[in-house]
């Protein structure tokens, strides 16, 4: 029997998460959760395609289009999180889907697809790496990570937990603190935030898989961050400081926190969230002895013929991002919702 492309609803993926985890290089951005949370925070038309042969499934890809006034008509896999991808048991399987998501581009006149992911899934497509995954390896005893880091770093650690920082973990009970703390930094940063209901629409769909992280000084909240765990692995997805705490560098306290939290539940790996190539954040990162493997970010082009550059490193996008940085809190958390949306 041949190979067939699906492309499923929701009533059809009760194979695809169980495909997943069966499968060595699957991460938590595939699940098939993702589809309800982006149709119903975003409205976004989800394709769901996997790729069966005798009513087992080889492949899955999850791919998401955007339409926009704004930045056009694009498809992702993912966007809005650290990366997505293809997941199949071969090459053959992988350029199925490949080829099914070039149809649909040309069905929706979608510009272009782009999938992110850790590894390529061609080696004829157009690519950029400019990002870089930054993970790690865990151990059951945290002491074993702690007296791995320079004594620098430890030192630093100390004199964080000196300014009386104290760090608590859970789920929608701190949903607005996140949220808060989120829509500060964020802002200062000059990036739209999200609605706080696709936050709780993911600690909703993924009630054993999502933790939020509050660090506090003198009990007043400062930084925060919010854990996906998949399998062996904690995909750090989102994390912000607010501005004027900053100096303090609670984050010291908080990714330690965070760290130890997981080797003592039995993780292996801790994907620190996703970077710029030679940024700060990579920096910080390293010094928790994380080491970074470049993402990459492929496209079938289809009515944009040249690699998008749809990114804060952007010239064109300069101004509008200092302007944002500008503008109360109150107007940003209320319309940035409308253009985050439309940004992968």
């Amino acid at each position: 029997m041949t190979i067939r492309i699906e492309r499923y609803t929701r009533n059809d993926l009760d194979k695809w998460d169980k495909f997943l985890y069966n499968q060595p290089d699957s991460n938590f951005y595939q699940l098939s959760d993702w589809k309800q949370i982006n149709e119903s925070c975003f409205n976004h038309k989800c394709y769901y395609l996997g790729a069966e042969k005798n009513g087992e499934i080889l492949g899955v890809f999850p791919v998401v289009f955007i339409n926009s006034l704004l930045f056009g008509k694009i498809m992702t896999s993912m966007p809005f999180v650290n990366f997505g991808s293809i997941c199949s048991i071969s090459d053959e399987i992988s350029q199925l889907l490949l080829d099914e998501a070039t149809t649909i581009a040309r069905e929706v006149e979608a510009d272009y697809v782009e999938i992110r992911g850790i590894d390529k899934v061609s080696e004829s497509l157009p690519t950029v790496d400019h990002k870089i995954s930054m993970t790690l390896d865990l151990k059951p005893d945290p002491d074993e990570i702690w007296n791995a880091f320079k004594s620098k770093h430890r030192t630093n650690i100390r004199r964080v937990y000196k300014e009386n920082i104290t760090v608590k973990h859970g789920r929608e009970e701190l949903l607005d603190t996140f949220y808060s703390l989120m829509s500060q930094s964020w802002k200062s940063l000059g990036t739209p935030i999200y609605r706080k209901s696709y936050f709780r629409k993911i600690l909703q769909q993924f009630p054993d898989e999502t933790l939020i992280f509050v660090a506090y000084k003198d009990d007043i909240p400062v930084a925060t961050a919010f854990n996906g765990y998949y399998k062996d692995t904690v995909e750090g997805m989102w994390a912000g400081t607010i501005p004027n705490t900053r100096k303090i560098q609670p984050n010291y306290v908080l990714y330690w926190e965070m760290i130890k939290h997981a080797c003592l539940n039995g993780y292996n790996h801790f994907h620190l969230g996703r970077s710029t190539a030679d940024s700060g954040a990579e920096t910080f990162k390293k010094k928790w002895n994380a080491y970074g493997k470049r993402l990459h970010w492929q496209y079938i082009l289809n009515k944009q013929q040249e690699v998008p550059q749809l990114n804060v490193n952007n010239p064109k996008f300069a101004l509008a991002i200092k302007a944002w940085r500008k503008l109360p809190l109150k107007i940003t958390t209320t319309i940035g919702p409308y253009i985050a949306k439309n940004i992968p």
